[in-house]
């Protein structure tokens, strides 16, 4: 039984809470929060110490293993604790606001050889999983082109618009990865993003509303849309197009009903209602190959320099929308850890 700690109660990791505690290899054995309320709260729900003190959950020595879900200005602390102790990680995005501070930590614990990997919950998404397979498997044949729709169905509070870093740093990173996924390297960025005269995200200094295009190493483009709100519900959908033709992940609702009548025609349910809801199986999947590569001994993916690449495109379409150019990405200073889809091809 793999005993896990957890960083942080709030929202989000009462998602990874509900995983650790759901899984049939894993206890969970800390809750570290000084917000104490909401930690006990949370370890009556699922069991677990609680503490605000990291140091009495690194001192445990019986503790094999720990996921960060604390706020992010956390995370390169925690990180650097827990490849100290050797302990693996599984730590949310983003790693850090600062590529420099990303980079430092890096430097800090590369010689440990550590194990990190990152909450990017989408590349085990269910529907997103078999799309990037049928497209590994040619079905679509020489794959040109991904779409990524991401749209919120409200805005966030205004305190957290304040600490989020943007919405490329916040938002759009999880598309960032997932275009990764599918299209390895991105060599080029252009972005657009607009506050829609929304005073609260005006003067976080923030967009509502964001469109990039991607280009990737392999020659397939990507098209990412982002909104921080949507009157119909939490819009999340992934189109890959290719030659021979296309494959499309659709929106998913509580129920495959649907009503016609004199209202309307194909009513259906909406959409289910955030991204707890409609990746709910994508966390459960995630968390179990964080134990299955924690117990197989093998690099876990997606890992460390994955989650430093989503930020460099984040910071490239925020000089993007800076400066009204396409910004060309650097290659990354370390060796990735999956080949992208080439052409279609199976591997």
């Amino acid at each position: 039984m793999l005993r896990v700690a957890l960083f942080g109660s709030g929202r989000i990791g009462q998602v990874h809470a509900r995983s650790i505690a759901a899984h049939p290899d894993a206890e969970l054995a800390w809750i570290c929060d000084p917000v104490q309320p909401a930690a006990e709260a949370l370890a009556a729900r699922h069991g677990g110490r609680v503490t605000a003190e990291p140091d009495e959950v690194f001192a445990d020595p019986a503790l094999d293993a720990v996921v960060i879900a604390s706020p992010t200005p956390t995370h390169v602390d925690l990180l650097g604790r827990a490849a100290a102790a050797g302990k693996p990680v599984l730590c949310e995005k983003p790693i850090d606001l600062d590529l420099a501070r990303i980079d430092r930590c890096w430097d800090d614990i590369a010689a440990l050889q550590p194990f990190v990997m990152m909450g990017f919950n989408r590349r085990f998404d269910p529907t997103f999983t078999q799309l990037r397979q049928r497209v590994a498997a040619g079905e679509i044949g020489t794959f040109r082109a991904l779409r990524i729709t991401s749209r919120d169905p409200e805005p966030p509070p205004t305190a957290y618009l304040a600490a989020s870093g943007g919405i490329f740093r916040d938002m759009t990173i999880h598309d960032f990865d997932l275009a990764r996924f599918f299209l390895g390297e991105v060599t080029e960025v252009h972005a657009f993003a607009s506050d829609d005269g929304n005073p609260v995200i005006a003067e976080a200094r923030d967009a509502h509303q964001a469109m990039v295009l991607l280009r990737g190493a392999n020659g397939a483009l990507c098209t990412i849309t982002n909104s921080r709100s949507c009157t119909f519900g939490y819009d999340q959908r992934v189109e890959a197009f290719g030659d021979n033709g296309m494959l499309e992940a659709a929106n998913q609702s509580a129920s495959s009903v649907r009503a016609y009548g004199t209202r309307g025609a194909e009513t259906a349910d909406p959409y289910l209602r955030f991204f707890v809801e409609r990746y709910r199986e994508a966390y459960l999947a995630e968390f179990d190959e964080f134990v299955r590569a924690v117990r197989e001994n093998r690099p876990p993916s997606p890992d460390f320099a994955d989650g430093r690449a989503a930020l460099v495109l984040a910071e490239a379409a925020l000089e993007s929308v800076s400066t009204g150019r396409s910004v060309t990405v650097p290659a990354g200073p370390r060796p990735e850890t999956e080949a992208p889809l080439a052409n279609g091809a199976a591997r």
